[in-house]
């Protein structure tokens, strides 16, 4: 049995002869929508954007996108050209909304034929999003995206190292986003998570109490969505002939970005000559490290990205033991 909500659009839905186990008219605040049906069973619920109160604000939408099962929801919209826009559609593929139309028809076309998101991809806008998704998370959280350049830089693991330093030594609550696999599986780490590119802003919504979100890029194009980004090198000869092989001008989109050398065995004389050569400037040198202990350079690169901070007696003495929690 299926659930229609109207507003507007009430007499357009008042033609659409399905089975109806509920039907309701007027305006709902998102709270209210949730109240009711977070525990009601039904097969479809063709929902009228303009039943929701104040539905030009998105974070309303994704209320009710993180509590009801949204592949059986159908979005009616408004034939304007703001809720038809690929800005406005991009948000709600971004909360897995895949199902949305502006006329009966559609309604109708979908009730059968639910998309997807492959049927939905092409409209959406990720750049676009991007400084959506930061600006929306609530309480002050930091969005920090980790991103190999080289084959097997560490990412993976420097995420884990980062969280359980910033966890156990400064109690800060932090979640970790894997994007497109599912290597955090290995961790045991129920606040490591792994999902889509479509649905990383969704995911993030849902962390939005942690003070810190490290995120696993991988091959995925979002960048945008973070904070700040630390791009990965294994300055290994051959990893980077690999990578200069494979495209000799990253270092020329990697200019004015946070370059980070990882399981880097380069000297300090090796680093200048890294810098000259790729004509640009290393951010910070990791040596290999062991997961199992604390490492105080992993907290003088928390100092440097600005999750910690130096007390000021010890700024200028270079000095990590006046670090305390931001």
């Amino acid at each position: 049995m299926n659930v229609i909500i109207a507003n507007e659009a009430k007499n357009t839905l008042a033609n659409l002869d399905i089975d109806v186990i509920k039907n309701l008219n007027g305006t709902y605040t998102a709270d209210e929508l949730i109240e009711m049906f977070k525990n009601f069973f039904f097969a479809r619920m063709i929902l009228d954007i303009t039943a929701i109160q104040n539905y030009q604000d998105v974070t309303n939408i994704q209320k009710i996108s993180m509590e009801l099962d949204v592949s059986k929801i159908i979005l009616l919209l408004p034939a304007t050209e703001e809720m038809s826009s690929s800005l406005f559609l991009s948000k709600l593929i971004s909360m897995g909304i895949y199902n949305f139309t502006t006329n009966l028809e559609g309604v109708k076309y979908l009730l059968d034929h639910p998309n997807s998101y492959k049927d939905v991809a092409h409209i959406q806008q990720l750049s676009s999003l991007s400084g959506t998704i930061s600006d929306k998370v609530a309480g002050g959280s930091r969005v920090i995206g980790i991103k190999n350049i080289t084959d097997h830089a560490g990412a993976t693991s420097l995420i884990y190292m980062l969280k359980k330093e910033l966890e156990q030594t400064y109690g800060m609550r932090v979640a970790a986003i894997e994007i497109d696999k599912h290597d955090f599986a290995y961790f045991n780490d129920v606040n490591m998570v792994s999902t889509i590119e479509a649905e990383l802003g969704t995911q993030i919504l849902k962390l939005k109490d942690a003070t810190v979100i490290l995120i696993d890029l991988n091959e995925s194009n979002s960048d945008n969505a973070c904070g700040d980004v630390l791009y990965l090198i294994e300055p290994s000869s051959i990893k980077l002939n690999k990578l200069m092989r494979r495209n000799r001008t990253v270092f020329e989109k990697l200019k004015g970005k946070k370059i980070v050398l990882n399981k880097s065995l380069l000297t300090h004389s090796d680093i200048m000559d890294f810098e000259y050569e790729a004509k640009t400037k290393v951010f910070y040198n990791i040596p290999p490290l062991n997961d199992r202990v604390r490492n105080n350079v992993l907290t003088d690169l928390l100092a440097k990205i600005g999750l910690l901070k130096k007390s000021e007696e010890d700024k200028d003495d270079g000095k990590i033991f006046g670090l305390f929690r931001r």
